[in-house]
């Protein structure tokens, strides 16, 4: 994985940091493909700092302390209704996914059964594939097709929009829609998948739409909620959003809250926290209330997530001390096969870029791992005949194949049910229900269907799968264990071995110590889990990158960590800033703004004073003016638009915040304002809009300190300027992301990455 990384193994002091990786230049048509170290000029920054211009302050002014008083109280509501619909959701895929699947799966046994003395099992075989192909077909062709941000559990996307990066179509109506879909016929057609994980997206999608009051999928705007139509707020409501997703899928409130603390979120308050932290027990009480009352336990609230892990006894999650080394060398074992998954994974999916562009072979291959499943799952069931006696069935469904009367066939039990109700069977069977062979077999052919499976062109998340194969291994670990001491519980071995297999591929600690304490309704078990976790953690991370991270550095997706690069002090804002810059003056003319959007990309100019004259052509750094201010690239548009000139004094009375929210957050394109010739030489007044206080920073400051006023702030954009306030520079996401840390093998190092607009 390391193979396309340029390192630099020499200290900061010896390496130079004069030449700007702007672009490939010459090489742009050499971008090879899934390498690590590039990153994408497509993605833009959010803008979630608040631009405190005139306009905003003659707001805050006129609304006074009632406006506040009312925006928080519709905020509480908002996140209200973010874990209602969340929770709806949530409860809408489990019973569709519960439905389909009993039909099924009794249309599979019946068929098995009736062919099992008749030797015809090719029928049920053909049947279980007919089953699992048209769901998949319709999901990946959707997701393929009509919104492929839908693909995958949607975690890395999410985790990225929280971290201040524009994701395109990430949180519309339509990609909730195809997610939704997506999920229920990518389960229902037998894939290593789960619900768990696109629950999470479909949180942030509900959170993200009903906060703005308005859908561009259906082109209609409310007229409602218009003062929340700006990134730093969407961004909150979409952190209570991903939370409240968490919180339906396992039934853990605490573990939402902590997931969008230790997964991205830029930004974070204790007004924030009890919100996020609200919504995510709506979320939890409605789907808990709901599916108790739809599976005949009204008032009991007895199912209190989509993943249900069923009640421990306080025997089987008593632990001794001899038993702590145990758990240690399964977090080992969880961190060794997390970063093979983690491995193996990047490989296939560098081939998928290379070798399965087209959108058909993209749907092509959904349905031949989609085939695969299925084919294995059958050879599996006629090859191991692990027979046992009914009393022990741990599947609704038990099937005769290959057994006597009175007994079923246990590894057919695992397959021919949904992914999680297998975990809940290695959790709570009976000892001697499954043998050490069944579980092996099991582990090793989910564990590699499960690496074909993540990246493919449908829904899917990676937690039940994960959570499967290490319950498998773990169980079969157990066994082992119970013959030296038999009075061991093999169902708190199995959940070990989950929560290690788990931590390994996406390395998440705290957040999931929690999920799990929770899902399994006792706290005495979570030394064993932080033990394992953060075995499976560190062991990872020595050799590769988290599942996560791997799939946004192969889109160049420039994430900010959360800290900056080590030994770094001695690089200065003048060689990390982007230059020359492009400003402008407190008072400019049309023709000018508007040529200047034409020609340039930039989302942030500064606005200076019009003493100097600075020549920027032939990339000279010289100073541009004593800085003013900032003005948006948005804002530009939409004094175009309105037509806010100077020399017409009516456009003006008109113009407030409520202008600039109204297009949020697809702003025109510059080439579609019409700009009248007589009107290049009017000009607009732009110390009413600009923020007048940007963050600035002097040309001498560390990187270190950049990166923490950068990140912390979530900004966009900082100005350099020089000893006497003169702008020099601008430094962006992209300038300070190119900066990154890596560590592999116990050795660390920091590579400079280069950005292309072809990646």
């Amino acid at each position: 994985m390391s193979g396309n990384k340029k390192r630099f193994t020499t200290k900061y002091g010896t390496m130079s940091h004069t030449k700007k990786f702007d672009s490939f230049s010459e090489k742009e048509d050499s971008v090879p493909i899934g390498s690590l170290n590039i990153l994408s000029a497509k993605y833009e920054s959010l803008d979630y700092e608040v631009v405190e211009n005139y306009v905003y302050r003659e707001e805050e002014r006129n609304k006074g302390y009632p406006f506040v008083v009312k925006k928080n109280v519709v905020r509480w509501i908002i996140f209200f209704w973010i874990g209602v619909i969340t929770a709806a959701i949530g409860i809408i895929i489990d019973l569709s996914i519960e439905t389909i699947a009993d039909l099924k799966f009794n249309q599979v046994k019946k068929y098995i059964d009736r062919c099992n003395q008749s030797d015809c099992l090719w029928k049920p075989y053909l049947l279980l594939l007919a089953y699992n192909i048209v769901p998949v077909l319709i999901g990946s062709t959707l997701v393929a097709y009509v919104e492929p941000v839908a693909l995958g559990s949607g975690i890395p996307q999410v985790k990225c929009y929280l971290n201040g990066i524009k994701i395109p179509r990430l949180v519309r109506i339509k990609t909730l829609f195809i997610k939704v879909i997506g999920v229920i016929t990518t389960v229902v057609g037998g894939m290593c998948g789960g619900k768990e994980g696109p629950m999470i997206h479909a949180g942030a999608v509900v959170a993200a739409g009903i906060s703005q009051g308005k859908s561009t999928t259906f082109n209609k705007d409310f007229g409602a909620l218009n003062y929340f139509r700006e990134d730093h707020e969407k961004r909150d409501f979409v952190s209570g959003g991903a939370a409240a997703g968490v919180a339906a899928a396992f039934g853990s409130p605490v573990g939402g809250v902590l997931f969008s603390l230790e997964e991205g979120a830029s930004f974070w308050n204790q007004g924030l926290t009890w919100r996020i932290f609200f919504a995510s027990m709506i979320s939890t009480f409605t789907l808990n209330l709901v599916l108790s009352a739809y599976h005949g336990h009204p008032g009991d609230l007895t199912y209190w997530g989509l993943l249900n892990f069923g009640k421990f006894s306080n025997f089987a999650l008593s632990y001794e001390m001899f038993e702590l080394p145990i758990f240690f060398f399964m977090g080992i074992i969880g961190g060794l096969t997390g970063a093979l998954f983690c491995h193996l994974n990047y490989k296939l999916t560098v081939f998928r870029m290379r070798h399965l562009v087209n959108r058909w072979k993209k749907v092509l291959e959904a349905v031949l791992v989609c085939c695969c499943t299925a084919t294995v799952g059958v050879l599996l069931m006629l090859w191991q005949n692990d027979c046992k006696p009914l009393g022990l069935d741990p599947t609704k469904n038990p099937v005769q194949l290959n057994c006597n009367d009175g007994e079923y066939n246990s590894m057919a039990s695992l397959w021919l049910q949904v992914p999680e109700a297998s975990v809940r069977s290695f959790f709570h069977d009976p000892t001697e229900s499954l043998d050490a062979t069944t579980l092996g077999y099991f582990a090793i052919s989910f564990y590699l269907l499960t690496i074909w499976t993540y990246g493919l062109s449908v829904s899917a998340g990676l937690f039940i799968p994960c959570l499967a194969t290490g319950a498998a291994w773990g169980r079969l670990i157990g066994l082992g264990v119970q013959c030296v001491f038999p009075n061991v519980d093999v169902g708190k071995y199995a959940l070990v071995g989950a929560a290690s297999q788990l931590g390994g591929a996406v390395r998440m600690t705290i957040s999931l110590t929690v999920i799990l304490i929770e899902a399994t309704g006792d706290i005495t078990f979570g030394l064993p889990l932080m033990i394992c976790l953060l075995t499976a953690k560190w062991i990872g991370d020595y050799f590769t990158e988290s599942i996560y991270d791997i799939h946004i550095q192969l889109s160049g997706i420039p994430l900010m960590a959360w800290d900056p690069p080590p030994l770094s002090s001695n690089i200065y804002a003048s060689e990390v800033m982007s230059y020359p810059v492009t400003v402008f003056k407190s008072k400019e003319s049309v023709g000018k703004i508007v040529d200047t959007l034409k020609k340039y990309t930039y989302n942030g100019f500064p606005v200076v004073d019009d003493v100097f004259s600075a020549d920027t052509e032939g990339g000279n750094n010289k100073p541009n003016g004593r800085l003013r201010g900032l003005i948006l690239r948005s804002q530009l548009i939409v004094l175009l638009q309105n037509k806010v000139f100077n020399e017409i004094p009516s456009a003006w009375d008109n113009v407030s915040l409520t202008t600039f929210r109204r297009d949020y957050p697809r702003y025109s394109n510059i080439g579609n304002i019409e700009v009248l010739d007589s009107e290049r030489q009017y000009t607009v007044d732009l110390l009413r809009f600009m923020n007048p206080s940007p963050y600035v920073v002097q040309h001498m400051a560390s990187l270190p300190r950049i990166f923490r006023l950068f990140r912390a702030m979530g900004l966009r954009h900082i100005v350099v300027v020089n000893d006497s306030n003169e702008v020099i520079g601008v430094v962006t996401r992209k300038d300070l992301t190119r900066y990154r840390v890596w560590r592999h093998r116990g050795a660390i190092g920091v590579e400079e990455l280069q950005v292309s607009a072809k990646l």
